[in-house]
């Protein structure tokens, strides 16, 4: 079950700094832990993280290399040279090249820009700088956001009678290449290493021309968000200069791919909508267009390129909805089950992999490598999980991949084909004996409990701009019954109201019932400030909600109500394969023992007691896995409409009233023959008792939104009750009204029309 821990955990004398520093900052205590977690562990230092700008932006000159490079350029433009600027072809490369190109055209030198298409390969190559040095002729090239990994590119260069500069971000190979190099990265005076290729440039632009250099900020700031870089030290002073100048006074490039956005922006919108328009130019092949919007001038071109990287984007987004629909079909035969996900594919789009893999390590919580196929050599790109240094790990295995290049969070590799299985069981190999079973645990970090007043809430905004490194803080509240309703009619989203606060859950519309019940639950959320007509409010964006096992006959009730709509759902075809309990049990040991994904336990209303120790170590969850992420679990209740597709191996506890789960169509399911259904035992059945309870109703039972609720309103034993209301709501014979459970007027049937009748009139015995 995914847990909810806190994001810190302070000694006592580190929880006495904490203190102190919210005494001596006027802060929140909540608001200097979150700082003091996130390094801010000096009044200083908190002065310098809630007002990030332009003011504390680090001398470029602190970079190693800087005062060389400066001095090459100078050296250029004194003798009317050319310098050619090569960059790489996602939002990162692009707004490096757009930064240092412009730069270079103030500092009074000609630029001639080279961004490489993906069809082109990843970073410098010999026939691309062959080309540029033939066609450009230029006294000096100067790398933005690549080749750091490119020694030999670099001679070549050399070889040709150019010089050559080196300015990347990426982790250092061991050896540099042979020619002036800055990256943040290399030992120097500069106390800050994770600028992205574009902050790099940035710090160039700022040698060059000074604060003259300033308005490019806001480029630097779209490239730094879009390449995951964490948003602290003086990424977060980029990100917020930028986003200043962008909410002011927007340069046309970046207003026309923001035109549908009406509110302010902030690092989240340049995540979400601008990041993704500009890297969608170079994964489909079209990088140079992207290039062309940040440094182009008249303006009919700027809206007609803008148009042309919306259209790319729209176009992205289906073709990455196919890959990954392609990746989980061949997930389904077999590739989810280890502690990396590697998968390729002869058809899928080289540009669209990383994107497809970073959703894919989000939903499985493991390191993902996808591949695309072409003449037997496989070009991937890697996303990992927090904990995991998905660099490091291919370091570990670099002796079966032809190149590889990138950073903690994300890596591009090359292997050829009949090495792949090689590289994924040394990657699997090396992960599994590096990290351990917690670092892939599905968890879920919160500042605090309950719900923050106006006072810190509006505090917390100074944490912006928020992304990686730097999270929007979680709050968790405990409740029970929440009154709840769509946003809207049809709405898939959910609004409700908890200690004074609007909370908005979006997607949450097939847990309302649930979330409307008695049924224990953690809400956890992102808090903000509601503004209108003067007033502010807590407002908040529900990110988990959690079930617990803890609420006593209220749960009981919701699990029997559960199984009992899983009867009433549409039948399937699944093939149901009796074992006896001791087999189960020897069939589960050694799933959980060859590993420690694809096994889903099952059981209706309770674990039976012979399966206690087969099943010890697995959190009883409620209806459905708390994570996505297949690893072994053990679910109560399940819901008929989960998706269970994606584990290899299910096993039913106890048989179960049905197997009507259509995500288990065509499957075969392992179902315990010792223990015979019981969903139904103690239930009267008869004509009489349903009339009993239908008589009941028709008179009005409190509890329109949970029948569970209704149930204790009544005389009638809770489980006959919810028993006959759900039959009678299949058959159309109840409705909700002004907060009421009444049977419907003027009504009939019979009652075998109910598929739950029929299933309680055999016993269970329906397999």
């Amino acid at each position: 079950m995914k847990k909810i821990v806190s994001e810190f955990a302070f000694t006592e004398e580190e929880s006495a700094r904490v203190r102190a520093l919210a005494s001596a900052c006027g802060l929140h205590a909540c608001t200097a832990a979150i700082l003091y977690s996130r390094g801010a562990d000096t009044p200083e230092k908190v002065k310098k993280f809630l007002s990030p700008s332009a003011k504390n932006f680090l001398s470029p000159f602190l970079l190693r290399g800087m005062r060389e490079l400066v001095a090459e350029l100078t050296a250029v433009k004194e003798a009317g040279g050319t310098v050619a600027v090569f960059g790489d072809y996602d939002a990162d490369g692009i707004g490096a090249a757009a930064i240092l190109s412009e730069a270079l055209r103030r500092f009074g030198v000609r630029a001639a820009v080279h961004v490489p298409e993906r069809a082109e390969g990843y970073g410098m190559t010999v026939a691309a700088l062959e080309k540029l040095i033939d066609e450009e002729a230029p006294a000096l090239i100067v790398t933005v956001d690549c080749g750091v990994s490119n020694r030999a590119e670099v001679e070549y260069i050399k070889s040709r009678g150019v010089r050559v500069v080196v300015t990347d971000h990426h982790e250092l190979p061991e050896t540099l290449p042979d020619c002036i190099v800055v990256n943040p990265k290399l030992q120097d005076d500069y106390p800050y290493d994770n600028l992205c290729g574009a902050g790099v440039a940035f710090k160039i632009a700022c040698a060059l021309l000074g604060e003259d250099a300033y308005d490019l900020t806001d480029i630097a700031a779209v490239s730094t968000v879009a390449d995951s870089v964490p948003l602290i030290g003086e990424n977060r002073d980029i990100v917020a200069e930028g986003l200043r100048r962008i909410n002011r006074s927007p340069r046309p490039a970046l207003k026309y791919l923001l035109a549908t956005k009406k509110e302010e922006t902030d690092a989240q919108t340049l995540a979400f909508t601008v990041a993704p328009r500009i890297n969608a130019a170079g994964r489909l092949g079209d990088a140079k267009s992207a290039l062309r919007l940040l440094t182009e001038t008249k303006e009919s071109e700027i809206y007609d390129l803008a148009a042309k990287l919306n259209a790319f984007n729209a176009e992205r987004q289906q073709l990455c909805d196919e890959v990954y629909k392609s990746a989980r079909r061949k997930l389904a035969e077999g590739g989810a089950y280890d502690d990396a996900i590697l998968l390729f594919g002869e058809d899928w789009n080289q540009g669209l992999i990383g994107i497809v893999a970073a959703r894919l390590a989000e939903e499985f919580n493991r390191p993902v490598i996808l591949f695309a196929e072409k003449d037997g050599v496989l070009k991937g790109s890697a996303r990992t999980v927090e904990n995991v240094n998905i660099y490091e790990a291919l370091c570990a295995c670099s002796e079966y991949l032809e190149a590889f290049g990138g950073h903690a969070q994300a890596a591009g590799v090359t292997v050829r084909k009949d090495k792949f299985e090689d590289l994924r069981r040394a990657l699997c190999r090396h992960i599994r004996e590096t990290y351990g079973q917690e670092a892939f645990l599905p968890t879920v970090a919160v500042c605090a409990r309950g719900v923050p007043d106006t006072a810190l809430a509006k505090e917390l905004e100074g944490l912006e701009p928020c992304g990686v490194g730097n999270r929007k803080p979680l709050f968790a509240l405990r409740a029970e019954r929440v009154a709840a309703g769509r946003l809207k009619e049809g709405s898939p989203h959910v609004v409700f109201r908890a200690e004074g606060a609007e909370l908005v859950w979006f997607g949450g519309g097939r847990s309302l019932e649930l979330l409307e019940s008695e049924l224990p639950k953690e809400i956890v959320f992102e808090c903000g400030v509601s503004r209108f007509r003067g007033q502010e409010s807590v407002r908040g964006i529900v990110r988990e909600v959690l079930f617990s096992h803890d609420g006593g006959e209220k749960t009981a009730l919701h699990r029997f109500r559960s199984v009992l709509r899983t009867v009433a759902a549409k039948p399937c075809a699944v093939h149901a394969v009796f074992e006896s309990g001791q087999a189960l049990r020897a069939r589960i040991a050694a799933a959980r023992e060859r590993c420690k994904y694809g096994l889903l336990l099952l059981t209706g209303e309770r674990v039976p007691p012979a399966f206690a120790e087969a099943a010890a170590g697995l959190e009883e969850e409620l209806f459905r896995p708390a994570s996505p992420n297949v690893g072994n679990a053990l679910v109560a209740a399940p819901a008929a409409d989960e998706d269970f597709s994606m584990y290899r191996e299910i096993v039913f506890l106890e048989q179960p009233a049905c197997l009507h789960f259509a995500s288990l169509e065509g499957r075969t399911v392992y179902v315990n023959a010792d223990a015979p259904c019981s969903v139904f035992e103690g239930l009267d059945i008869s004509r009489e008792g349903m009339a009993n309870v239908y008589r009941v109703i028709r008179g009005g039972v409190a509890g329109e939104n949970s029948v569970a609720a209704a149930a204790a309103q009544t005389a009638v034993p809770p489980r006959q009750f919810v028993f006959a209301a759900e039959v009678f709501a299949e058959l159309g014979l109840l409705r909700a009204e002004g907060g009421m459970l009444r049977a419907a007027a003027g009504k009939k049937t019979e009652l075998a029309k109910s598929a739950i009748y029929r299933a309680a009139l055999r016993g269970g015995e329906a397999l």
